[in-house]
């Protein structure tokens, strides 16, 4: 008796689960509610259909609902905080969101990036509201449009060679040795790791990367074995 009364009960919450389950598959199409974790093991994520704010995740057979911080949004390709994603970069596909500015300084929302003016060498992060001043890499600036830093000669109202400390030159005699290199000649920076590239006339600061170190003799980026002033640029 007590058996079949277990049996019974199991069946009614099955029933209603499927129930709520297919409530909102209707209501929401493009997305399956979660009501019940179907794997045991392993971490899932799920969008909730009703909602860009919060997901559902299954830790290990354990179903939760998780909400976005604010300033972010749900899609399943985030990493900033919890599994969320900055809303700009969040595609909600018509799940319903509603973002709430914090308006606390130049945090606009509590997670975010934000830009300190136009052609500026470093832009703002904030963390739960608190502002970090982030450099760009040396040679870049931060750009509005992407929401990361890029060449200067890119962006509007921007002075690449302010950026970069170097003015292309109008005239390359042949003989010049970053000539070869036309029509991106090469220069120096002064900083053996990088080295400057002259493209349309506006100066870009490139890294060599790779463990290698730009030779003011060839103008390419070697071994630091084979360029004696700058030998001990890595043991730093």
């Amino acid at each position: 008796m007590l058996l079949n009364t277990v049996l019974l009960a199991l069946v009614a919450c099955a029933a209603a689960r499927t129930q709520v389950r297919q409530q909102l598959v209707e209501e929401y199409p493009s997305y399956p509610a979660i009501t019940y974790c179907e794997e045991d093991y392993g971490l899932q994520l799920y969008p909730n259909p009703a909602s860009c704010h919060s997901f559902y995740k299954c830790a290990n057979g354990t179903l939760t609902e998780e909400v976005c911080e604010n300033g972010l949004l749900f899609d399943g390709h985030g990493a900033v905080h919890n599994h969320c994603n900055y809303h700009w970069g969040v595609n909600c596909e018509g799940r319903a969101f509603e973002l709430a500015p914090i308006a606390r300084g130049i945090c606009e929302y509590s997670f975010g990036i934000y830009s300190n003016g136009p052609c500026e060498k470093y832009y703002t992060k904030c963390v739960y509201g608190e502002p970090i001043d982030e450099p760009c890499t040396p040679g870049l600036a931060y750009d509005d449009r992407t929401h990361s830093c890029n060449w200067p000669d890119l962006l509007e109202y921007c002075n690449p060679e302010e950026v970069v400390g170097f003015k292309c030159p109008d005239y390359l005699d042949s003989k010049d040795p970053a000539a070869k290199f036309l029509p991106f000649p090469r220069f120096p920076s002064g900083d053996c790791g990088r080295y400057i590239v002259c493209v349309e006339g506006h100066p870009r600061l490139v890294g060599c990367g790779d463990y290698t170190v730009f030779s003011s003799d060839t103008l390419t980026c070697q071994d630091p074995d084979y360029v004696p002033s700058c030998a001990n640029y890595f043991k730093k």
